[in-house]
């Protein structure tokens, strides 16, 4: 097994929102701070670096990951998805980020990015989500400023309109 020093750097190789990127990353550096400080994906937010909040939350390899609690080396060869790789076009807002333009369903902003990707995962794999399957995965988020109820809206609409169906 090789062995690091605290100050030796891995070139780390991904995938990221679809792109092939590398950077540099030393032995503990977390991979929230990969993203943002090496690669520039600042949407991605570090909040309470114990994976409590959810800010940070990323999905890697198609699975929902709190960012702040896996190492940037664990992403070697992944395939991670941030809030910036949710839009289908540069100029446009996905389903789910329109929907939460719509219900005013963020505030200051800051844990958005992490619930964004936590609901665009759910609504991903469980296409016919409810109410209370909604609540579960926002249940998992820390936002100081909205009270949750714009936020399950802008998702049971997005799912809504996801389904083919009438928003609400």
């Amino acid at each position: 097994m090789t062995t690091l020093s605290k100050d030796d750097t891995t070139l780390i190789r991904l995938t990221l929102n679809g792109r092939e990127v590398e950077g540099r990353a030393s032995p503990r550096l977390l991979l929230s701070d990969f993203l943002r400080h090496e690669l520039g994906a600042t949407g991605t937010h570090v909040g309470c670096e114990h994976g409590v909040c959810g800010a940070c939350t990323v999905r890697v390899d198609g699975v929902m990951a709190r960012s702040c609690l896996m190492l940037a080396m664990q992403a070697e060869g992944a395939q991670v998805d941030t809030v910036e790789g949710l839009a289908p076009q540069p100029d446009r807002l996905s389903v789910l980020q329109a929907a939460f333009r719509r219900h005013h369903a963020l505030q200051c902003g800051f844990c958005t990015a992490g619930i964004l990707m936590s609901l665009d995962t759910l609504l991903r794999d469980e296409p016919d989500a409810d109410r209370t399957r909604i609540e579960e995965v926002v249940g998992g988020h820390l936002c100081r400023c909205t009270g949750y109820a714009p936020i399950i809206d802008a998702a049971l609409d997005a799912a809504a309109e996801l389904r083919g169906g009438d928003h609400v």
